[in-house]
């Protein structure tokens, strides 16, 4: 009892319910569907990504006259009162002979954006009180789960200040919004996504000390009561927000959206896809943003048996990626207890780790398809499906020995390709399914394999994946969002934008792998 009462008052740090601006359909009304819905970008990001040169009271009483004459054309007219955004990697290229290191140096400076005290009125860009790294191309703004993994670049760049600014960032929006949202734009603060916070931190501290750990302790539980949000009063075998109680009493996370609408970012797709889907519109629109919090947008592990997106059901599903990062924030959060000589209060988030841990593993473990697998709340049965989450409880210590070795052989025999790991089995056409891969799994599923003495194969996953990385780089001067492994001479595809290059999490996974290669060939 004593340690709910404890949990329930870490849990009102969520504290009020915050303001947030208004995003771009919420501004231009009947202006923001015709633009979008009209097809006048081929991406409806950069309609979201505009800036108004007028306010919209002056731009939706022009559109409003204007619109109904002859001959109106609503392209020109967009395009003389929103300044249309750029790419900044758009117009870089590389000079291959320099080399790949120098290629990935230079990127710091390319992608790296300056702080934003301010934005310009009515913009989409939220504010940032420090320099950040975006991703790069049509991602024009700072991603959370992003974030992390070029984070380990710029430690391995041994750009410290950055890497602290980028912290401070994330630690800015949990206290101007109660949640790290999306990306930085007013469209996103709707839902959040992997919660690497905690990782954050940790990375943090191994270059400035465990004290950094207390200087975001608040913002750490303060994270941690937005994933549980409602959790205390849920009967058992219910679900709120992103938290579901399971029929033992056990408590673990799914993702979630606050809005049941399209998404302003990609309105007329999922408008497009919502009237192919026998689900109500409501529901479709949850899970396609569910599934958008989870990065993997999209995937045949989202979807029901037809492996369509029509029947996407993602809140329908405890991820056990989410759950193994949740693992890591409350032992992150007991470790700061520790550090702050409280051992009560650390003892009871140990506590929590080990039981989320159990639940996991409980629930997690698919013993017929010899995986780690999501979690049906709703079916009461584990995911049929293998994808490369089943890594996670490998990286995060949550597996036994004789899982990660089971693990291990599935990832050999049916994951390893020509270029590195397959993100699922299933050619959907989705880009987080076969043939593509991405650097975040293929890092995770190495320091996975590492902590269970999986050396061999560990290392065969980072020769292959740099070797395709290399060539790419040496034959267009590029690093990708994402690349083909099943067959290397092709380059990813699928998805609902063009195959984007920078790019942020490729370039720090792949130079902490260059670097922790060149050390073990130093030994």
């Amino acid at each position: 009892m004593y340690q709910r009462f404890l949990l329930a008052a870490w849990l009102l740090l969520a504290g009020p319910v915050y303001a947030q601006p208004a995003t771009p359909r919420q501004l231009f009304p009947g202006l923001f569907e015709a633009v979008q819905l009209g097809h006048v970008f081929p991406d409806n990001k950069t309609f979201v990504d505009a800036v108004p040169l007028q306010t919209p009271a002056i731009i939706l009483a022009a559109w409003q006259q204007q619109s109904q004459q002859p001959g109106f054309d609503l392209s020109r007219f967009v395009r003389a009162h929103f300044q249309l955004p750029t790419e900044a990697t758009a117009v870089y290229r590389s000079d291959v002979t320099k080399g790949l290191r120098h290629h990935l140096d230079t990127l710091w400076t390319v992608l790296q954006r300056p702080a934003t005290s301010t934005v310009v009125p009515y913009s989409s860009l939220l504010p940032l009180p420090k320099p950040y790294l975006v991703p790069g191309g049509r991602f024009r703004e700072i991603y959370y789960w992003d974030s992390y993994f070029t984070m380990l670049g710029l430690r391995e760049a041994h750009r410290t200040t950055l890497l602290r600014s980028m912290t401070d960032n994330f630690a800015y929006l949990i206290e101007q919004y109660g949640f790290i949202s999306n990306g930085n734009r007013t469209y996103y603060l709707t839902r959040s996504q992997p919660p690497f916070f905690s990782l954050m931190v940790e990375l943090l501290a191994q270059e400035q000390g465990d004290t950094v750990l207390l200087r975001y302790q608040p913002q750490l539980l303060k994270e941690y009561a937005y994933w549980m949000a409602g959790a205390e009063p849920l009967p058992r075998g219910q679900a709120t927000q992103r938290v579901v109680r399971l029929p033992g009493g056990e408590l673990l996370n799914r993702y979630w959206d606050s809005s049941s609408e399209p998404r302003e970012e990609s309105y007329a797709e999922d408008v497009a896809a919502a009237k192919i889907s026998k689900r109500p519109a409501t529901e479709f629109y949850r899970d396609i943003r569910a599934a958008a919090a989870s990065g993997w947008d999209f995937s045949t592990r989202w979807f029901g048996p037809d492996g369509s997106l029509s029947s996407i059901r993602t809140t329908a599903l405890l991820p056990v990626d989410l759950n193994c990062l949740l693992v890591a924030l409350e032992q992150t959060i007991a470790r700061s207890y520790t550090i702050a000589n409280k051992k009560a209060a650390a003892q009871l988030w140990q506590q929590r780790a080990k039981q989320r841990q159990q639940a996991i593993s409980l629930y997690c473990w698919n013993e017929k398809a010899a995986w780690f697998t999501d979690y049906d709340w709703t079916r009461q049965q584990p995911s049929p499906l293998r994808t490369l989450a089943g890594v996670f409880p490998l990286a995060f210590a949550t597996a036994s020995s004789k899982q990660a070795i089971v693990i291990a052989k599935g990832l050999q025999a049916d994951f390893l390709k020509q270029g590195g790991l397959l993100t699922t089995l299933a050619k959907s056409g989705q880009q987080w399914d076969a043939p593509n891969a991405w650097a975040p799994l293929q890092y995770i599923a190495i320091q996975g394999l590492h902590r269970y003495h999986q050396q061999a194969l560990a290392d065969t996953v980072t020769q292959r994946w740099v070797k395709l990385n290399t060539r790419v780089f040496q034959q267009t001067g590029k690093l990708l969002e994402k690349y083909n492994v099943l067959n290397t001479s092709l380059l990813a595809g699928g998805g609902e934008y063009a195959l984007q290059d920078g790019f942020g999490w490729t370039n720090g996974v792949l130079l902490s792998l260059l670097n922790r290669k060149a050390k073990a060939v130093a030994k």
